[in-house]
């Protein structure tokens, strides 16, 4: 397809069209009603002018008859510029004016018409337009008195010709403009093709161009541009729970492998396969616990746990899980402590809302201090359910190692784990779940540092009027 082509088949342009018709069509209308007007309002004067000279003959003519009448009509129209004026008898022989010729009939039909006529002094052929009103005086007498046409038939030429040219004018403006604004347009379209094709070939790095005008091809581009970081994030994702799960859970497998096959080889006796089943089978319940997490955490990031949202008391379930950590806790020498203000309304999944508040439970007792103490006392995990108007918080506060600032962005990512905390069992799913949790919710994962240790904060939506719920 030609430039032209794609130019006249885009939509700007054939909104232009549209608009540039409706603008002629009011234009016109606009002209032609004015023209009538114009045209009314000279009628009218020349109908009052002329019932005025009638009225004033009529007067002379009762005053001093025939005679004087035709004295009177042969002054006036003598005058430069002057009306016309015939005085006729009964029989329609001129006695009187400025009128050489008529159409025939004109004379018997007392009243208002329009006829064409000619002058005295007009030479043959000459004729010309006017209005004209016919009266029968006593004795059978006709008068008649009218008005040239050819000032209105002029200025109303002049109107339409004016009227002409400015719709062409109009025209011709607005297919330029519609050519220029289509133009535009047609060139930002390409350009959000050209990118759309560059993400189509795999780079998903292009991103729309925003001109700055802040139009709706501006927010189009805003929205794409957003949906596009989106897909890349879970491409991107996607790649590294990929390349995560190669690694992370190769060496499990392989051990499953190993402890089968070393067990095969050397035969012990039924304590022996007993102990390796065991383990096989412990090793095949972490390996389960990290596949149910990743399928978790892909109902909470594609929006699927949506349909099983209720209403429930957050602060319900910080006592709840508290009251199921309490032992692993005591058997560590941690203080467990769960702080409630009253009720806590959110609405969402509660099956994955303990979920995520759990992890952060695990991973505080997990990542205490080997001894147990902070300063000779003994280490203290915080679970508290606040209320902050519009948002309601889930809140773990431990006396652990924390994470560096420069890591708490890293870490909500899957199968993510800082170096220090290798040696510690777990598949690095616990703070992507809680994240993943926390955005479904409308909410965030927020990680601070507790001074020392981390504190890691669920922020929900408050259910009810005060909040989006």
């Amino acid at each position: 397809m030609t430039a032209l082509g794609k130019l006249l088949r885009t939509t700007a342009f054939k909104l232009t069209l549209v608009y540039l018709a409706i603008f002629v069509l009011f234009a016109a209308s606009l002209l032609g009603y004015f023209a009538l007007n114009t045209r009314r309002l000279i009628d009218e004067q020349i109908t009052s002018t002329v019932d005025g000279e009638i009225n004033g003959l009529s007067e002379q003519y009762e005053q001093g008859g025939i005679r004087r009448l035709v004295i009177v009509v042969d002054l006036r129209s003598r005058r430069p510029g002057s009306s016309l004026y015939l005085v006729t008898t009964p029989t329609g022989e001129g006695l009187a004016g400025n009128v050489g010729s008529l159409e025939p009939g004109v004379l018997d039909h007392p009243g208002w018409l329009e006829t064409n006529y000619r002058r005295l002094e007009s030479p043959e052929g000459s004729d010309h337009h006017a209005l004209v009103r016919v009266v029968q005086l006593p004795g059978g007498f006709h008068l008649l008195v009218g008005r040239d046409l050819e000032e209105r038939e002029r200025l109303f030429g002049i109107i339409a010709h004016a009227g002409q040219w400015s719709l062409a004018l109009v025209i011709v403006l607005g297919l330029a403009g519609g050519f220029f604004v289509s133009r535009r347009v047609l060139k930002r379209i390409d350009a959000m093709t050209d990118t759309a094709q560059t993400i189509m070939r795999g780079d998903l790095a292009g991103r729309l161009p925003v001109a700055g005008t802040g139009d709706e091809l501006d927010r189009l581009a805003d929205h794409l541009n957003a949906m596009l970081e989106r897909i890349e994030a879970l491409m991107r994702g996607l790649k590294e729970v990929s390349d995560n799960i190669a690694h992370d859970l190769k060496t499990p497998l392989t051990r499953l492998r190993n402890r089968c096959e070393q067990t095969l080889r050397h035969p012990a006796g039924d304590a022996a396969y007993r102990d390796a089943l065991e383990s096989t089978i412990a090793e095949s319940d972490d390996l389960i616990r990290t596949f149910d997490a990743l399928l978790m955490i892909a109902r909470a990031e594609s929006g699927q746990a949506r349909d099983n949202m209720i209403e429930f008391d957050a602060a319900e379930i910080a006592r709840d899980v508290g009251e199921l950590y309490e032992p692993l806790a005591d058997e560590k020498g941690i203080a467990l402590k769960v702080e409630t203000n009253g009720a806590a309304p959110v609405r969402g999944n509660r099956e994955l809302v303990s979920q995520a508040l759990a992890n952060l439970v695990d991973n505080a007792i997990k990542y205490a201090r080997p001894d147990g103490t902070v300063n000779g006392t003994p280490t203290e995990v915080l679970i508290k359910a606040g209320d902050e108007g519009e948002r309601i918080t889930l809140s773990v506060a431990d006396r652990g190692p924390g994470i560096p600032d420069a890591d708490r962005g890293r870490v909500v990512e899957r199968f993510v784990r800082l170096e220090q905390s290798r040696s510690e069992p777990g598949s690095g799913l616990g703070l992507s779940l809680a994240s993943a949790v926390a955005r479904l919710h409308g909410g965030e994962l927020k990680l601070e540092d507790n001074h020392p240790g981390l504190r890691s904060i669920i922020a929900l939506p408050r259910a009810g009027p005060a909040g989006t719920g």
